[in-house]
C-alpha cells in the first residue's frame, strides 16, 4: 500500500479510502509520549524518511512543532550538527534548542524553557547516513564527503515535505553548529540548484546562520593556538614560537608531515599544557567524568553536575536516555535493530578529507546574496571567534560588502549579550558573551534572542541604554 506521506485522503488498488493524517501530519510519525516527559501542548514527530531505495539508505528525523502558533505562520527551522559524524538530535534537540533536557537520572527529561521552538518550528535530522540512527543497508555509503550529504539532505526535504505539505509554503531557515559550516552552505547551494531547475515546488529559503562553523582549516586550527595563547593557557614562549614557526596555509591532515620540527615541538607543548581535564569546547566550564557518571547512572542515581549553571553530565545522561528501548520505541527509531548503540558522534561515517579545505560559503551562487546570513561564535577553543572572524571579513571584502554596523555590543536583559557587526545588510557577524561552543547550551536565553531576532528579520538591539525587559 505504500506510505501514507500525501496525507490527506489517498485512493489504494483496491478502491479503499485510507486516511494516514492528523492535521496533515502523518499519523505513523507522531510521537504521543516520551517517556519521563513533561506534559506540552505542541505536538512532537520521529521517524524516518528514505533517501536511495537501491542501496537502503534512510535519515532519522525528530520535529517539534512551534510552542505557540495560532495562525500557523510561523517557519520551519532545519538543524544540522557537525562533527563530521555527530547527532542533530541528541546535540541540537536535547541538548541544546529543543524544548527538552536529559534529567539527572538519564531516565527521563525536563522542560528547556528557552527552546527554540518558541520562535519557530524545528526540524533535526541525524545526517549523513551511519550518524545516530539513521544508516544504509550498502556500507560503502559509510564512506562520504559534503558533496554526496548535500545530495541525499535534498532527497529527505523533498521527501519530508511530502510527509508535511503544510510547510512548502513556510519560511525555511539553514542552521547548524561546527562543521555544518560546511553542511549548511553546501545544502544551500544545493536547494538553490533545484530551485533554477524546478517548474513546480521551490524551497521558500529566507536564510542561514551556522554557529561556531568549522570554515577553513588553515584559518581554524592556528586560532585554537592563538586562542590557547590570549586565556593564558599556554606560556608566551610557545604561543610566539607557533605563531612565528608553523605555516598553516600548507597545513594537511591528519599527519602534517610540512610543518617544522619546531613547530611540531610547540604544538605538542601546547596540547599537553592544556591538558586533558578542560573542557576544549568551553574552557571555563568544569568537566564530567564519564567513567564514574555512567556508573551512578547504571545505579540509578541522579548525576546533574552544575557549572556555571549549565549540567556538564548532560552527554552521559543522554547516552543513556536515548538507549533505552523504550524512548527508542515512543521516536520509532532504530526500525532496523542497529548492531551497535546510538551514540551521540558515529564510529562508523569516514569524510573525504579534502572537504576540510573547502570553504564552502565563498562557492555559493549569486541568489545567496539574497539572504541574510547569521555567524554565532564565542567562548571556544576547537572553532574559536578568531579565525570565523577573520574569514567573514574576508569574504565580506571579496563580496564588495561595505560595514552597515560598526563593531560594537549588541544587549538582552540590560546587559551585554555578546558583540556583533554587519556587511552590506546581509551578512551578520554576533559573538554570544559567555557562551561555549553549542551557544544555546551554555547560554540559552541571549541565544533564543539572538536566533528569534534573526527569523524575524529584526537586527539585535545595540542602545548602549538598554531597557530592562
Amino acid at each position: 500500500m505504500g506510505r501514507w506521506w500525501n496525507c490527506g485522503i489517498g485512493l489504494v488498488w483496491v478502491g479503499l479510502l485510507v486516511f494516514g493524517c492528523v492535521d496533515g501530519y502523518p499519523t505513523e510519525d507522531l510521537v504521543e509520549r516520551l517517556p519521563g516527559q513533561p506534559k506540552v501542548g505542541f505536538r512532537q514527530f520521529g521517524g524516518y524518511v528514505d533517501v536511495d531505495d537501491k542501496s537502503g539508505r534512510s535519515l532519522f528525523y525528530y520535529f517539534v512543532e512551534a510552542e505557540q502558533d495560532p495562525n500557523k505562520n510561523l517557519p520551519l527551522t532545519l538543524w544540522l550538527n557537525g562533527g563530521p559524524g555527530c547527532s542533530s538530535v541528541g546535540g541540537g534537540a536535547f541538548t541544546e534548542l529543543g524544548p527538552f533536557y536529559p534529567r539527572g537520572d538519564g531516565r527521563g527529561l525536563r522542560r528547556n524553557s528557552m527552546s527554540w521552538n518558541k520562535a519557530s518550528n524545528l526540524l533535526f535530522v541525524e545526517s549523513p547516513a551511519g550518524v545516530g540512527w539513521s544508516y544504509s543497508n550498502t556500507t560503502t555509503d559509510y564512506t562520504c564527503g559534503d558533496d554526496s550529504t548535500a545530495r541525499d539532505m535534498l532527497k529527505f526535504m523533498l521527501q519530508w515535505y511530502e510527509k508535511f505539505p503544510e510547510f512548502k509554503s513556510r519560511d525555511l531557515f539553514l542552521t547548524g553548529e561546527s562543521y555544518a559550516g560546511h553542511y549548511i552552505p553546501q545544502l544551500a547551494n544545493v536547494l538553490l540548484d533545484y530551485n533554477k531547475e524546478s517548474k513546480d515546488f521551490k524551497f521558500n529559503i529566507k536564510g542561514v546562520a551556522i554557529g561556531n562553523p568549522l570554515l577553513r582549516v588553515d584559518k581554524d586550527i592556528p586560532s585554537t593556538y592563538e586562542f590557547f595563547w590570549s586565556h593564558g593557557m599556554i606560556s608566551d614562549e610557545i604561543g610566539l614560537t607557533i605563531l612565528n614557526e608553523c605555516n598553516f596555509d600548507d597545513y594537511i591532515l591528519p599527519s602534517p608531515h610540512n610543518v617544522t620540527e619546531s613547530c611540531n615541538k610547540a604544538m605538542d607543548e601546547a596540547n599537553h599544557i592544556v591538558g586533558d581535564y578542560i573542557d576544549f569546547y568551553d574552557v571555563i566550564l568544569d568537566v564530567c567524568y564519564p567513567s564514574l557518571v555512567q556508573q551512578e547512572l547504571r545505579l540509578r542515581k541522579v548525576v546533574t553536575k552544575i557549572s556555571l549553571g549549565v549540567d556538564v553530565c548532560m552527554t552521559s545522561e543522554r547516552h543513556l536516555y536515548f538507549n533505552l528501548p523504550e524512548v527508542q520505541k515512543a521516536l520509532h527509531a532504530n526500525r532496523t535493530n542497529l548492531p551497535y548503540s546510538w551514540s551521540m558522534c558515529s564510529e562508523y561515517v569516514y569524510i573525504n578529507i579534502n572537504d576540510l579545505y573547502v570553504f564552502s560559503i565563498s562557492s555559493l551562487p549569486q541568489e545567496y546574496l539574497l539572504f541574510d546570513f547569521l555567524l554565532l561564535d564565542n567562548q571556544d577553543s576547537v572553532v574559536p571567534f578568531l579565525g570565523s572572524r577573520t574569514l567573514v571579513r574576508e569574504l565580506a571584502h571579496d563580496l564588495n560588502f561595505k560595514i552597515t554596523v560598526p563593531y560594537g555590543a549588541w544587549f538582552h536583559k540590560g546587559q551585554v549579550g555578546g558583540w556583533q557587526t554587519e556587511y552590506g545588510n546581509l551578512l551578520t557577524f554576533a559573538t554570544v558573551r559567555g557562551a561555549s561552543h553549542m551557544v544555546p547550551y551554555a547560554q540559552p536565553s541571549r541565544a533564543l534572542h539572538l536566533f528569534s531576532s534573526f527569523v524575524h528579520g529584526r537586527r539585535l538591539p545595540n542602545n548602549t541604554r538598554p531597557s530592562i525587559d
